[in-house]
């Protein structure tokens, strides 16, 4: 196990916390990262285009010259595929881009982006989150105390992951736009975590997390060794 210090709110010293190395210590495995990311991104597509064949272009129903006789190719209709205003030819159609992942590699993958995370030092835990009241002032004031500096357009992208009761904190922080993105524990996933720089656990969510994941990888052991 990693030791780090976990802050305030205040961006001051707390206690020590243990990040377990089966979640956080693992050698990242790109490859189950890089499948799991896109089956993940496939997912999220719409795959609502859709384009008309031949058949469902309206007109086109008359045959536009005799078969023979007038020195030009025979044609059948004009909303053949080779005409203007034709239909499409093998166009697309709605459809559903995901992809079947195994639950297996889908917790490698989170737990290979969360040790990714750790190993460039990016993984910051509170102790607790205080706040009287919501007030995107007051989660401002926090972040640019932690360093993470919100307020500059250079400033790294940060996944806070939040439990579901901190309502007050989830209202603080959810007007910061694109560079601040809220998360619950089991939400976590490898795409949000790697598009992120700063990943933000309370010491709360950091064992949520720990447990659910933990449990994971020792029934998938018992699995395996069975």
């Amino acid at each position: 196990m990693s030791a780090i210090t976990m802050k305030t709110q205040t961006g001051a010293d707390a206690a020590s916390v243990e990040l377990p190395d089966a979640v956080f210590g693992i050698e990242p495995n790109m490859a189950v990262l890089h499948q799991v990311v896109t089956a993940q991104l496939a997912a999220a597509r719409a795959g609502t285009h859709s384009t008309k064949t031949r058949a469902e272009v309206r007109g086109g129903g008359a045959k536009p010259w005799r078969q023979k006789g007038t020195g030009r190719a025979r044609q059948g209709s004009i909303r053949a595929p080779h005409w203007r205003g034709g239909g499409v030819a093998h166009g697309p159609k709605p459809r559903s881009y995901a992809q079947r992942t195994p639950k297996k590699m889908v917790r490698l993958a989170l737990i290979s982006a969360l040790s990714d995370r750790a190993s460039e030092h990016k993984v910051m835990v509170i102790d607790a989150w205080k706040f009287d009241a919501p007030r995107t002032k007051d989660a401002i004031s926090a972040l640019i105390a932690l360093g993470l500096r919100p307020d500059d357009l250079r400033a790294p992208r940060v996944l806070l992951v939040l439990d579901r009761t901190e309502q007050v904190v989830w209202k603080s922080f959810r007007n910061l736009g694109e560079r601040v993105q809220i998360i619950l524990p089991e939400e976590l996933n490898a795409y949000d975590v790697l598009v992120n720089d700063w990943l933000v656990f309370s010491a709360t969510t950091l064992e949520t997390t720990v447990s659910r994941l933990t449990d994971g990888v020792r029934s998938g052991a018992d699995g395996e060794m069975s």
